[in-house]
């Protein structure tokens, strides 16, 4: 037997000196383009993260520049990035061994299964559990060798278990010591394999609280619910859960409806417990493909100053320096894929951040991607059932805009060319509404250009009310462009790149913005080109961290909840089987509350059946579904590069977007493809699944017109009938000059560098309205110090959609006649 202390010292995973010494450049050319291709084709995973971690190693140190030589391999025919990499790392003595280790820092599976030499395999590996006190722990690790004579070696910790040596590790009657981490080494000859660690944990209920069995089949199980507490301000709170099930279950607490963030352990531990802790807690256990909830518990903070009044009195009504809410809302829209105008990028990104920043500060938060005008209407409707007397309400807005006579307008992916204020939702009309909701704090953030439309000249008249709870932060100043970096990878705008740094400091909202402007001013490539404007009418040192506290009675609170909760209910998992016996795992995650994930993963199959895969097909043509991404094998292939690390490996993976386009249920084929060593040909089951209407498919937003509040306050200034039908007629004042080749390229793809992209780092014009006085339609006219980005077309050239009237999207040279008239409208 091997010494646990020595033994532990090796690294998991070690092989023979003779597979570890084989030479990268004598790698079989199959291998190598498979590993190719498995680095090439990540995009958080892949070449560029390899090149991180080499790059941390002495011997192999990658610089700079080299790097940058591999990222230029993509614009050569078959050029391959990571076959340059493994090139440099050749030419410095790099090993299989060393690239194993590498692979595995990087946790790229589909890489390393490429390099790893055929030996010792472990092929059922230990799994984490939690069992009650006084029951048998049963653990298992199995391994298969090319040769006879495998040996079993357990240890907990670092520690050897003495006369351990089976396959199996039975411990009978368990209690509170035998919990820990345990793991297996096998031994074949002088080859050997670690197993994963396996952490156990051993719950023990208290006296009266009784064990009872242990679940059935490993299910999950809530054994320790967590008690009220009442204490005063200032003491230790401590709230404690437990859950029985295999794999170990995981937690993470929730206060007041919203996740708390660093608070996944079994244990809640609050050491100085203030106003703002007080609240109703629960703790939401996953294991596996399950999920429970334990009991809703309240905790109570006593009045520390003995008045005899409660804590939630004492906050209301005594301490007006203590502001709460009465519920926090937020509507994050992001529109990239428009079908007129330029594609932008940073959105995607901008809103999935956003959104979990204010998840964390106990913000409801619906995040939508590509609306069209009714369905950004049908949205702020939804916003606005949500909100009432007291309700911190937050707003933002990502993608194309503009701004006239101090009205800021969204541009919906459908609106047309040109477009006006009827085909766009004006924000300060979204601001009347909110304000006839008694909301206690109106935040709007709009991350998009504010230069005039010269298509609408028409002024709207929205009469606001006087109220001391609205803030606005313009991601740019009046008349000017906002930006996003271009970059190869995933990037935020400049606006989101800054607040997120800032956005959960414990400040007033409007302080908070104010350290993002002095942080945006210092930021070289926008300097003189974009800053951060603030208008604010906050009396109060609101914040944003302010505590929820429901003052309209628990019903009003349940039903704002349900409603919410309305747009984020994912489908069940799914265990399918098929008349084979193979038994397909049907999983759903959401990426933005109208974007699905889904993926399938084989169970089990027959002992007769080589090899099987399982796949979805069958969607309806109302959705945003593209046959050549659908059923891959890692989710950066399918588009999913926010949700990777948290989809489970070895699935295949579809992403479906634009649900609120859904008018019915959802409902797809899932079909099992096997083959047989027995048949030539392979054989195909299928299976039609029916999950209703997930997420914000459930809320109808396709419908044209549901509600009147949102659609008349909108278009009561201009509407149709008050803004021309057609484009303006035609003067030798004002020609249309073509849109510069350059705003048009296609949509990015986010694969690294394309022919004639804008190099990494540098700054392109974002959410600019190709329809606006003074601005290009996203060219890059500012990548070198500002000058202009290509010419104007010919006289009389159109620009634009294709079949739309031709506009023109630069300043005409009769600017002095442009300007008089503007003069004479504002005089008017």
């Amino acid at each position: 037997m091997y010494s646990g202390k020595a033994d532990m010292s090796e690294s998991v995973g070690s092989r023979s000196s003779e597979s570890r010494a084989l030479r990268v450049d004598l790698l079989k050319e199959p291998v190598l383009s498979r590993l190719c291709d498995a680095l090439d084709k990540s995009n958080v995973k892949g070449w560029r993260r390899l090149g991180d971690v080499v790059s941390s190693d002495r011997r192999f140190q990658i610089s700079s520049e080299e790097m940058e030589l591999c990222s230029l391999k993509v614009l050569e025919l078959e050029g391959s990035p990571s076959r340059m990499l493994l090139r440099l790392l050749r030419e410095r003595g790099c090993t299989a061994g060393h690239l194993t280790d590498y692979l595995r820092t990087v946790g790229n599976e589909a890489a390393l299964q490429c390099v790893k030499q055929p030996g010792l395999q472990v092929l059922i590996q230990p799994l984490s559990a939690s069992v009650p006190r006084g029951h048998t722990l049963r653990l298992s690790c199995h391994a298969r060798a090319p040769s006879p004579g495998v040996q079993y070696q357990w240890f907990k910790s670092r520690e050897e278990l003495q006369a351990r040596c089976a396959p199996d590790l039975v411990l009978d009657s368990v209690g509170v010591r035998d919990s820990g981490f345990y793991i297996c080494r096998v031994n074949c000859g002088e080859v050997f394999e670690f197993s994963r660690w396996a952490q156990v944990e051993v719950l023990d209920p208290g006296a009266g609280a009784g064990a009872g069995p242990p679940a059935a089949g490993g299910r999950l199980r809530v054994l320790i619910q967590p008690r009220p507490r009442q204490l005063a301000v200032g003491d230790t709170l401590r709230l404690e859960c437990g859950a029985l099930g295999r794999p170990l279950p995981r937690y993470q607490w929730h206060h007041n409806g919203a996740p708390l963030p660093n608070a996944s352990r079994r244990t809640l531990t609050i050491p100085s417990a203030q106003n703002a802790h007080r609240g109703r807690y629960r703790c939401e256990v996953s294991s596996g493909n399950e999920r429970c909830w334990t009991n809703e518990v309240d905790v109570v903070l006593e009045d520390f100053y003995g008045l005899g009044a409660s804590a939630n009195d004492f906050l209301l009504n005594s301490a007006p320096e203590e502001l709460c809410a009465t519920d926090k809302v937020a509507l994050l829209m992001g529109n990239l894929s428009y079908m007129n105008h330029p594609p932008l990028k940073a959105p995607m990104v901008d809103v999935y951040d956003l959104t979990n920043l204010l998840r964390q500060l106990d913000f409801k938060v619906v995040s939508l991607l590509d609306l069209t005008e009714a369905e950004m209407r049908n949205a702020v409707d939804e916003f606005l059932l949500l909100l009432h007397k007291g309700v911190y309400g937050l707003l933002y807005y990502a993608g194309h805009g503009y701004e006239n006579y101090g009205n800021s307008f969204m541009v919906p992916v459908d609106a047309p060319s040109p477009y006006r204020s009827a085909h766009c939702l004006c924000v300060q009309s979204v601001l009347q509404l909110m304000q006839d909701k008694q909301t206690g704090l109106n935040v709007f953030l709009l991350d998009m250009c504010r230069k005039r439309n010269i298509h609408d000249d028409h002024t709207p008249n929205i009469l606001l009310r006087v109220t001391a709870n609205i803030v606005f932060g313009y991601a740019t100043c009046q008349d000017a462009e906002a930006f996003e970096l271009s970059s190869s990878g995933l990037t935020n705008g400049v606006f989101l790149k800054f607040l997120k740094r800032r956005l959960l400091d414990d400040e007033k909202i409007t302080v908070v913005l104010d350290k993002v402007a002095e942080d945006m001013g210092q930021f070289d490539p926008t300097k003189g080109k974009q800053a951060l404007e603030i208008r604010s009418s906050l009396s109060e040192r609101r914040a944003l961290t302010d505590p929820v506290l429901p003052a309209h009675g628990v019903d009003l609170a349940l039903a704002h909840n349900r409603q919410w909760a309305k747009a984020h209910e994912l489908p069940e998992i799914m265990l399918l089987d098929f008349d084979c016996g193979a038994q397909i795992k049907l999983g759903f995650a959401a990426e933005f509350s109208n974007v699905l994930v889904i993926y399938t993963h084989i169970v089990k199959k027959p002992e007769d059946m080589t090899s099987c895969q399982a796949h979805v097909t069958d969607f309806s043509q109302e959705l945003d579904v593209d046959p050549k991404e659908m059923n891959r094998e890692t989710p950066e292939e399918t588009g999913v590069y926010l949700l990777s690390d948290s989809l489970p490996q070895h699935s295949l993976y579809t992403r479906i977007s634009g649900l609120q386009k859904l008018k019915e249920a959802l409902v797809f084929t899932v079909v099992l493809q096997g083959t047989f060593s027995s048949l030539d040909e392979p054989v195909c089951w299928t299976r039609s699944v029916d999950i209703g209407k997930p997420l914000i498919a459930r809320l109808d937003l396709h419908h044209v017109v549901r509600r009147s509040s949102c659609l008349q306050t909108c278009l009561t200034p201009h509407s149709p009938s008050r803004s021309p039908a057609h484009s303006p007629s035609r003067s030798p004042a004002h020609s249309p000059t073509r849109s510069p080749t350059l705003g048009h390229s296609p949509r990015p793809q986010h694969q690294g560098l394309q022919p004639g992209a804008p190099s990494p780092g540098r700054l392109s014009p974002h959410r600019l309205s190709p329809y606006l006085e003074g601005g290009t339609a996203c060219c890059p006219r500012l990548l070198e110090g500002g000058a202009p980005g290509g010419t104007g077309g010919a006289p009389g050239g159109t620009g634009g959609a294709p079949g739309g009237t031709g506009v023109p999207i630069e300043t005409t040279d009769d600017i002095e006649e442009l300007q008089t008239v503007f003069m004479n409208s504002l005089q008017l």
